[in-house]
């Protein structure tokens, strides 16, 4: 039998089996098989676009949060806390958790997008008119974007803080008022506890600066005053001795970068010249580096014979008769 002869056949036989069917099964044949069918596959394809969404975005955010390797085969310094890039292990683990709490909202996100999708062109095949559903939709969206404002502001300022990686939990941080260490970051408020103990909510979007103390390196100032009668080069000699003596410390010089330097005469006060030196250090032990190295200043210049001066004043008392004594 020749081909096109099959074919007539074919669509004869299907004709009559189309025929055989009751007649309201005929013009409901869409209805029950048609639609059915492309809402099955609208489900399927959702799922599926899902799927691929959420494993791209897993390892977009892998990807970015992955200490980069630079050219010419040399390693690119880490962004974040120096402290972190000292401790390998802390520092893959802070990227982890960023990596999931970005991932986890985007994901959140592009499923939202999908199904909300896939939800109008099912609501689209079934014969439901969109156009006001979506009006009605689009008045209420709006009303309660106008309402939460703040909080769409505080969600976004909490995903750049994570992906910029502007700070995370155990930084000291200064944000104005609050200024301690980072004991949570989330998405919409950051926790910070204070010197004091106390512990501040912070809301994402209020926070206009930040400034953070363990990122990179700190620096330890010390400002030393010393009489006008002293020998300033004897002075810059004992301060640069004492900083050369702290670095070899195996204790302490593990946390200076480089050898202690003198800056030179920052004021002169009322009671004393004011001579500043500085050290640079790992983050968050410059407190520490400052408290050592101000009592080592002060042995070091004891024993040199170098006068730390302290306030003086003169007070005239005035007698009964007028008189001063």
């Amino acid at each position: 039998m020749a081909p096109a002869e099959l074919d007539l056949v074919n669509s004869e036989a299907v004709d009559q089996a189309t025929a055989a069917l009751p007649a309201w099964l005929q013009d409901n044949l869409d209805l029950l098989i048609g639609v059915p069918l492309r809402i099955l596959l609208i489900i399927v394809g959702a799922l599926i676009v899902r799927a691929l969404a959420r494993r791209a975005i897993s390892r977009l955010m892998e990807r970015v949060l992955r200490p980069g390797d630079s050219r010419n085969g040399q390693r690119r310094p880490a962004r974040g806390p120096a402290v972190l890039q000292r401790d390998p292990s802390r520092a893959d683990e802070r990227r982890q958790q960023r990596a999931k709490t970005l991932g986890s909202v985007l994901g959140s996100f592009a499923s939202i997008v999908i199904v909300a999708t896939a939800l109008a062109m099912v609501l689209g095949e079934v014969g439901i008119a969109l156009g006001p559903l979506l009006a009605s939709a689009g008045v209420v969206g709006l009303a309660i974007g106008f309402g939460a404002q703040s909080l769409v502001a505080d969600y976004l300022s909490g995903l750049l803080i994570m992906a910029e990686d502007q700070y995370g939990v155990g930084d000291v941080v200064d944000l104005g008022e609050a200024v301690g260490e980072v004991e949570n970051v989330g998405l919409r408020l950051t926790q910070v506890r204070d010197i004091n103990g106390g512990l501040w909510h912070i809301r994402n979007g209020e926070i206009q600066r930040v400034r953070n103390d363990s990122q990179g390196w700190a620096r330890a100032v010390l400002d030393v005053s010393v009489a006008y009668e002293s020998d300033l080069e004897k002075v810059y000699a004992v301060l640069e001795q004492t900083g050369r003596d702290m670095r070899e410390d195996p204790e302490f010089g593990k946390l200076l970068l480089e050898d202690p330097s003198v800056w030179g005469v920052q004021s002169l006060d009322a009671d004393g010249v004011v001579v500043r030196m500085a050290a640079k250090t790992v983050p968050l032990e410059q407190w520490g580096v400052t408290r050592e190295l101000r009592r080592r200043v002060k042995a070091a210049l004891d024993s040199s014979g170098i006068e730390i001066p302290f306030p003086q004043r003169t007070v005239w008392m005035r007698s009964g008769d007028g008189s001063a004594v």
